[in-house]
């Protein structure tokens, strides 16, 4: 028994090998899953090798752009208020017995400009004299002359005058700084004999100015205010004023520079025919003193891309049109260049003095320019109380 069992388990372990060998040895097959179909292999197309480009690069990646456009800065308000001129108490009238006896101040408008006192007439009777040390003009004249006439009343006999300025162009320039005028002057002699005098009501002629303003390549020109702190709100002046005008030049993203005013001209409009003034010319020269003795200068410097300067209101003789139109030529250099004769701020005062004290000095410089005008302007006129 112990035989076959031995037997039994033997021939068992020999199938149970046979069965391992053939599960190991052949391919299990599933009877719905059907043989693959071959893939067909395209030929590989031969592609030209291009030569690698080499490309540069930075340890640190770039940061610069071209700088945008500034955008125009808006003008804070400013607190403003014109003052008017107060009229002139400048002529003084005494009616004598067989005369009449005119005393007139040289500075018939109150303005500190004295007239000439060859544009001052009683009726067609020139001054007769003149008070050097109190500047004033004397004219005397009887009653029936220097073209006087004669009104008779119930009560008065009224002799009337005409004191009339005519003022001629200043140094040979088409311009004047004070309005034409006529003063009526009355001698009322009553049947008493008690002389009196109206007072005295000038006729004046309106008058204003103009100026157009624009800018270019970054110059920029401006009226200021008497402490030259803002932009003035009003271009509003009288006869005698003084115009503060500050021409800049813009910095951004150019090197340092420093704006020169080259030569400014006044004119009745933008009709390159009409009568015009150049009161700044030979390349920074302000000659409008020099010409007609009015206080107008170059202010000393207080940056090198601005430059200041004052103008004395004035007007075209004869001219209907109350409008003036300034164009004025900027330039500005580097800073690191000298002044020279064509670059310069140079006022009249006792002589020829520059703006930042230099007097001369030479060299040749990259520059740039542009045109730059300013306005409108109203000059008005004073009046003679």
């Amino acid at each position: 028994m112990v035989m076959k069992c031995s037997v039994g388990c033997l021939v068992a372990l020999v199938l149970l090998g046979s069965l391992c060998d053939a599960q190991y040895g052949k391919p299990i097959r599933n009877p719905i899953q059907k043989p693959a179909q071959p893939v067909r292999q395209e030929p590989s197309k031969q592609v030209p090798q291009q030569p690698e480009q080499s490309r540069q690069t930075f340890e640190k990646p770039l940061t610069w752009r071209y700088p945008e456009i500034p955008q125009p800065v808006t003008q804070p308000e400013v607190p403003f208020e014109l003052r008017y001129p107060v009229p002139a108490a400048t002529v003084a009238v005494e009616c004598r017995e067989q005369i009449a006896h005119v005393e007139v101040k040289k500075d018939l408008f109150g303005i500190g400009q004295f007239i000439n006192p060859a544009d001052l007439t009683l009726g067609t009777c020139p001054a007769a004299a003149e008070d050097t040390g109190a500047q004033v003009l004397i004219f005397e004249s009887l009653l029936h002359d220097c073209g006087s006439s004669l009104a008779m009343t119930e009560h008065a006999l009224i002799y009337t005058f005409f004191l009339k300025y005519a003022p001629q162009t200043l140094g040979g320039s088409p311009v004047v700084r004070t309005s034409p005028a006529a003063v009526i002057v009355e001698c009322h002699y009553p049947r008493k004999h008690n002389v009196s005098s109206l007072p005295l009501d000038p006729f004046w002629i309106p008058f204003s100015a103009v100026k157009m303003a624009e800018e270019f390549l970054y110059f920029s020109l401006k009226l200021m205010t008497d402490d030259w702190q803002f932009e003035r709100p009003r271009y509003e002046y009288f006869l005698g004023d003084l115009i503060n005008i500050e021409a800049i030049v813009k910095q951004y993203n150019h090197v340092p520079l420093r704006v020169y005013v080259d030569h400014c001209v006044a004119c009745l409009s933008l009709d390159a025919s009409s009568p015009r003034y150049a009161f700044i010319e030979n390349h920074g020269c302000l000659v409008d003193a020099r010409i007609t003795g009015s206080a107008s200068k170059f202010m000393p410097r207080v940056a090198e891309n601005k430059v200041q300067f004052q103008l004395e209101a004035f007007r075209f003789q004869g001219a209907d049109s109350g409008l003036l139109y300034i164009s004025c030529h900027l330039k500005a250099t580097s800073t690191a260049y000298a002044f020279d004769s064509e670059h310069r701020a140079c006022s009249y005062i006792n002589g020829w003095k520059e703006a930042s004290g230099a007097d001369a000095a030479c060299g040749s410089f990259l520059e740039w320019e542009g045109d730059v005008t300013l306005g409108p302007i109203s000059i008005g006129e004073r009046v003679i109380a």
